[in-house]
C-alpha cells in the first residue's frame, strides 16, 4: 500500500472510529512514517546525550536492501508479517520449504489478528498512538502484500504478471532488472541476482494499486489471483475493527460497521499509478466533507503530511534543518525532544520490532532474527 492508503484511509477510519482530529493525525502521521524513515543511528547531542533511532523501511537502491539480516529487520515486522500459513499453531517442522511457506504474508492472518489482540491489551491508561499507527500499517500490509514474503526467496518471483485486460509489465520487469543489476555491480563490484525476489520486487507496485484486478504466478509455480479492490475495502474495515477495538481497551469487542461506500468508492475510482496523486484525491476529499465522523457528522479538514523538511515530525524534533545535516552532526539538546512525535515514532518502532521479533513470532515456532 502507499501513501493514499497509510495515510489517507487511516485517518479517515480512525474519524470514523471516534477518535479526535488530532489523534487520527498521530496515528495516520505514523502509519505513512512506517514508509518513510529510511535512516537510523545515533544522534548526538551538544550536552553529551545519544539517541539511537532504527529505519522501519530502505529506499529502492539502499545496499542494505541486499543484506539479508536487515530484510529480517525491516521488511518482516513492518511490511511483510509471516502469516503462519494461516494457522494458528506454532511450526514444529524442520525443513526449509515449511519454514519460508509460514513466513510468507497473509492477509488477516492469526499472528496479525494476535498483533493487534496484544497491542490492545498492553494499552495502558495512556494510549501510544505512534505505535498504533506503526501497527495498523503493519496490518494493512497484510492485505496488499498477501504471497510474499520479507525475505530473498524464489517465491517472490511475480511472473506470467496481467491485468484484467490481459496486459503485462514484463518488459518493465526485465528493464528494471538490469537496471538494479548494474546499480549493484556499481556499488559493490558483485553481481547480486537476488534482488527482485526482495518482497514483491517483481511485481512492481501492482500490489499497491487499490483499484487493480490481476494475476500471477509465484516461485512456486501457483497460479495467483488478486483483487486488490476487495482486498483494500476489507483492509480498511478491518483497521475500523481495530481502533474501534483500541478506543474502548477491548480486543473481543462487538463493532457494527458503518456505511463504507464513500471510502469503497474512492478506492476504486482513484486510478492513478502516483501514490501521491491519489493521496491528493484523499486530502481534497477529506476538506471537502466527503466522510463522517463517529457521530455522523461531516468532517472536513485540512489535513497534510511532511515526511521531512520544515514542519516535519523531524524538524520540529531537531531543528529546521535537520534534514540537511551531515552525518555525525551535534544537535542542541532541549528537554521538548523527549516528548517530540519524532522520538516518540522511533520508540514504538523498536518497542514493535522487538515485540514481532523476539515475541510474536517465536510464539508460532519461527526465529527470523
Amino acid at each position: 500500500m502507499q501513501i493514499d492508503f497509510h495515510h489517507g484511509v487511516t485517518w479517515v477510519v480512525a474519524r470514523m472510529a471516534g477518535f479526535s482530529s488530532e489523534e487520527a493525525g498521530i496515528i495516520a502521521h505514523s502509519a505513512q512514517y512506517v514508509d518513510d524513515a529510511t535512516n537510523q543511528g545515533l544522534i548526538h547531542f551538544d550536552n553529551r546525550m545519544l539517541y539511537e533511532r532504527i529505519a522501519s523501511a530502505h529506499k529502492m537502491l539502499d545496499y542494505r536492501n541486499f543484506d539479508e539480516l536487515a530484510d529480517h529487520y525491516a521488511w518482516i515486522p513492518f511490511h511483510f508479517l509471516p502469516g503462519n500459513d494461516g494457522l494458528d499453531t506454532p511450526l514444529t517442522a524442520t525443513d526449509e520449504h515449511s519454514f519460508i511457506r509460514r513466513m510468507v504474508c497473509r492477509p488477516d492472518s492469526p499472528p496479525a489478528r494476535r498483533m493487534v489482540a496484544d497491542l490492545i491489551r498492553q494499552r495502558g491508561q495512556t494510549p501510544d498512538l505512534h505505535r498504533l499507527g506503526i501497527v495498523l500499517h503493519v496490518y494493512a500490509d497484510t492485505w496488499a502484500h498477501q504471497g510474499f514474503c520479507g525475505l530473498q526467496h524464489a517465491v517472490n518471483r511475480a511472473t506470467k504478471l496481467q491485468d484484467e485486460h490481459g496486459h503485462s509489465p514484463l518488459s518493465l520487469i526485465k528493464r528494471l532488472s538490469e537496471y538494479f543489476r548494474e546499480q549493484v555491480e556499481a556499488l559493490t563490484g558483485e553481481l547480486v541476482g537476488a534482488v527482485l525476489p526482495l518482497g514483491h520486487g517483481a511485481a512492481l507496485s501492482w500490489p499497491d494499486l487499490p483499484w487493480l484486478h490481476w494475476r500471477y504466478h509465484n516461485g512456486w509455480g501457483e497460479a495467483v489471483e488478486r483483487n486488490n479492490a476487495q482486498d483494500f475495502a476489507a483492509a480498511a474495515r478491518a483497521l475500523y475493527v481495530a481502533c474501534c477495538r483500541y478506543r474502548a481497551g477491548d480486543p473481543d469487542l462487538a463493532v457494527t460497521l458503518p456505511d463504507f461506500s464513500a471510502l469503497d468508492q474512492l478506492l476504486w475510482q482513484t486510478q492513478d499509478e502516483d501514490g501521491e496523486v491519489r493521496h491528493q484525491v484523499w486530502l481534497d476529499a477529506i476538506a471537502h466533507g466527503r466522510f463522517h465522523d463517529a457521530s455522523g457528522e461531516p468532517i472536513k479538514e485540512r489535513l497534510t503530511y511532511l515526511a521531512k523538511g520544515p514542519g516535519s515530525w523531524k524538524a520540529q524534533a531537531l531543528g529546521e534543518l535537520a534534514d540537511e545535516q551531515p552525518k555525525g552532526q551535534v544537535y542542541p539538546w532541549t528537554p521538548a525532544f523527549q516528548h517530540s512525535h519524532w522520538k516518540r515514532f522511533h520508540d514504538a518502532l523498536l518497542r514493535h520490532r522487538q515485540y514481532v521479533l523476539l515475541e510474536l513470532l517465536p510464539g508460532y515456532g519461527l526465529l527470523a532474527a
